[in-house]
């Protein structure tokens, strides 16, 4: 069928949709919200069979939904209706959520629905849930949707229907005045919900060293106290604060916006605050918690038997210089273990998505610090690349974008959650890469997918990926049991007769690929490439950079996503 998705952003759900579609033999394109005008326009010149809204915060015009089936991607169970859905449900402490897919009609939310799936709520950010179990069940209600549609003889069911649902329960906006922190009075467990509740999108608006902030994410700390509401302590750019009965570590921060000043944008907790910080402890986490600690820490190692576990968890996936830095010793102590195997990543959600744009963009010099970051990036990569005493898996239970999809290469293996999306390309933000990708690229899908999949700049599913040789297993679990299914099959490998011979065999294949064309000349020449991006004031990257960093509204559709994809799935190759 050919597919029009209109969404609001082209956001990892949107991406997903567009991707499994595609990959499903379907011709899908995709047209941003950007106004009903364009929209009708959109829809006369594709023609689709079928409209489908993944993520959309503006309502569809009549005259579309009234001549084109137009289903619309509700992430609440059927009844749910308003545009907080899961804000409400992690405020309310739901264990159980759904996501409905419904017809548009006049009333909002109110459609028939074509397909509901049920889902758990774990207890996580809820950019994290609508990532990962709100996007599996969407996916899996939009693809039954689209095959009841196809079908012909569907009939989709209206939301009163006997047996379909107790009620409508349609929930207000979700505003600050829901959100706000009590410092005096809310337990850390309080705390802790709403800050996960707003930890991406819009944050928790609270008065911080007398300025106004929203706060992004929290985690709760077990053995730090202080006076509610105070700054205690600091940790690799986080903040941590008291409660009445414990503290919560806050990661990132961003200045309220000021009546008619320029878009504000979240930065390290610590980096955004600045000189206005007062001087306050460091305290370092270790390498490996205890069990039963609760405290934060972005990069956590442990061991079990011969397979050393290195996870790290960065707020979007952005990895700053300091972050490459302290990852790449943490990498470095993990391979001083008498490990065979070593596992990295390996927790749900993102992997990483390269460097930090945020930090680069508040730098009083971002061309520097673009540079800065590219390098740490890169002697992160090299490190990997030229360990061959163990077996390293890259395990990405989530996303992986731009140079860190090209981070999760340079392991021996790929192991990717079946639901992750990933986005191995850098165009879009006018680069070249770099991250090693010029040689770790062709030589797991061959020159021309490697161009193939740098120009073209589509989200590719895990699937396809495994097709064309960019992961080598795909792992079907719930992003909950990701990393103990990824755990069991480290340990089997670090069990088998053959790995033993594969370790053994890693230096000889090093060598010969160096005796070919040595590492640094990847390294060099996609350096100065990206050089000459950095120190242009006029490249387009510089305004790239910043629109995405501000979240500008763009002004049209980009035309790769208009051409879309008709790609058929195959049975392998590219």
């Amino acid at each position: 069928m050919d597919i029009l998705l209109v969404a609001s952003a082209f956001n990892s759900l949107t991406q997903r949709v567009f991707a499994e579609l595609g990959d499903r033999g379907h011709t899908v394109r995709v047209e941003l919200a950007l106004g009903d005008e364009a929209l009708r326009e959109a829809v006369r010149r594709t023609a689709p069979d079928l409209v489908v809204a993944p993520m959309l915060k503006t309502a569809i015009p009549a005259d579309i939904w009234s001549s084109h089936v137009c289903l619309i991607v509700h992430p609440g169970p059927v009844g749910d209706r308003g545009p907080s859905s899961l804000d409400w449900a992690v405020h309310t402490g739901a264990t159980d959520w759904g996501v409905t897919v419904l017809q548009a009609a006049r009333e909002m939310d109110g459609g028939d629905v074509w397909a509901s799936v049920p889902c758990p709520v774990p207890a996580v950010a809820k950019s994290d849930l609508y990532r990962n179990e709100i996007a599996d069940a969407a996916l899996d209600a939009v693809l039954l949707a689209v095959e009841r549609f196809a079908s012909g003889t569907y009939v989709p069911q209206p939301q009163d229907t006997p047996g379909t649902e107790a009620g409508a329960c349609v929930r207000p906006y979700f505003d600050q005045s829901l959100r706000r922190v009590d410092w005096a009075s809310d337990p850390t467990e309080t705390v802790v919900r709403k800050l996960r509740g707003a930890d991406s999108q819009p944050g928790v608006l609270d008065e911080l060293l007398e300025e106004e902030w929203y706060l992004h994410g929290g985690h709760a700390e077990d053995s730090l106290r202080g006076r509610p509401g105070e700054l205690i302590a600091t940790r690799y750019g986080a903040v941590c604060r008291a409660t009445v009965d414990g503290a919560v570590w806050i990661p990132e921060l961003r200045p309220r916006r000021k009546e008619g000043g320029p878009a504000t944008f979240k930065l390290p907790a610590v980096l955004a605050l600045g000189d206005r910080l007062p001087a306050l402890p460091e305290i370092a986490a270790p390498w490996e918690l205890p069990d039963g600690r609760r405290t934060w820490s972005d990069i956590r190692y442990r061991e079990a038997g011969a397979v050393g576990f290195l996870s790290f968890a960065f707020a979007g996936g952005a990895m700053s210089t300091d972050q490459c830095r302290r990852l790449l010793t943490a990498y470095r102590s993990a391979c001083s273990r008498p490990t065979s195997v070593l596992v990295l990543g390996g927790s749900r959600d993102f992997f990483s998505n390269g460097i930090h744009l945020n930090v680069i963009e508040a730098a009083d010099d971002p061309a520097r610090e673009s540079w800065e970051n590219i390098n740490a990036m890169d002697d992160l990569v090299e490190a990997l690349l030229t360990t061959t005493d163990r077996l390293l898996v890259s395990a990405l239970g989530g996303n992986a974008a731009a140079g860190g999809a090209m981070l999760a290469l340079a392991a021996d293996e790929v192991w990717c959650r079946s639901g992750a999306v990933l986005n191995p390309h850098y165009r879009l933000m006018g680069l070249y890469g770099s991250e090693y990708w010029t040689y770790t690229l062709p030589r797991r899908v061959g020159d021309e997918e490697a161009q193939r999949l740098t120009r073209r700049a589509l989200p590719v599913t895990a699937a396809r990926a495994h097709e064309i040789g960019l992961v080598d297993v795909v792992v079907d679990s719930t992003p909950q049991d990701f990393g103990a299914v990824v755990a069991d099959r480290a340990a089997r490998l670090a069990s088998a007769p053959a790995t033993r011979r594969r370790i053994g065999e890693k230096k000889a294949a090093r060598e010969r690929d160096e005796a070919v064309a040595p590492l640094s000349t990847y390294r060099e020449r996609e350096l100065a490439e990206m050089h000459s991006t950095f120190f242009d004031p006029g490249a387009p990257y510089h305004a790239l950079r910043a629109a995405f960093v501000r979240k500008t509204k763009p002004t049209s559709t980009p035309q790769h996503l208009k051409e879309g994809t008709s790609r058929v799935r195959t049975s392998g190759g590219a």
